[in-house]
């Protein structure tokens, strides 16, 4: 069956360690299981005017938040041992390492998987691959930059193509078009 976890991180500033968001939401079975939120209180609480005009999220936002190794043990339950999936993986994983970097934690042990990459195998003719034209294809209706609303989009982007190509688990869709799956490397 279909079974992974989505997330997607925002940032405070252009650091890869600034998570200020993140969420989770897993697969189960092809449907969504479970979902998790959490705002985070930055490293240094500097924020930049252009990531707050992306998201939205201010430091009177997560002033009284945990910080990042406080969320992690939730966290790292969430991924540890499955398939997780990011749209543009190699932001969402970066952030991850250096936060997991910048507090001294210890990484989970997981795959991960771009959906970019499924997006472009599945949809070619797309004008981009970005996640709001993705999401408008899919006719999803979500807030772009609101890391819940992303993490649930970007979990739609494999249950659409496995309809889209028949395939039943995620294992045969990127072996069928040819995508790579990773292990998390921090």
């Amino acid at each position: 069956m279909m079974n992974f976890v989505a997330i997607d991180f925002e940032t405070a500033n252009s650091k890869r360690n600034s998570a200020c968001s993140v969420a989770v939401v897993e697969v189960k079975d092809g449907k969504i299981h479970d979902s998790y939120y959490a705002l985070i209180k930055p490293p240094g609480m500097k924020f930049d005017y252009f990531n707050i005009q992306i998201h939205g999220i201010t430091p009177e936002d997560v002033r009284n938040k945990p910080t990042f190794a406080e969320i992690w043990p939730e966290l790292k339950l969430r991924l540890e041992n499955k398939i997780v999936l990011a749209h543009n993986a190699s932001f969402d994983m970066s952030v991850l390492k250096y936060a997991i970097q910048e507090y001294n934690l210890v990484p989970a042990k997981f795959h991960h998987c771009c959906t970019v990459s499924i997006a472009r195998k599945i949809w070619p003719e797309l004008e981009n691959h970005k996640l709001d034209t993705v999401g408008d294809h899919l006719h999803i209706d979500f807030n772009h930059h609101n890391a819940l609303d992303d993490a649930r989009t970007c979990a739609a982007i494999p249950l659409f193509a496995s309809e889209k190509i028949h395939v039943d688990n995620f294992a045969e869709l990127v072996q069928k078009i040819d995508v790579p799956v990773k292990p998390f490397k921090c």
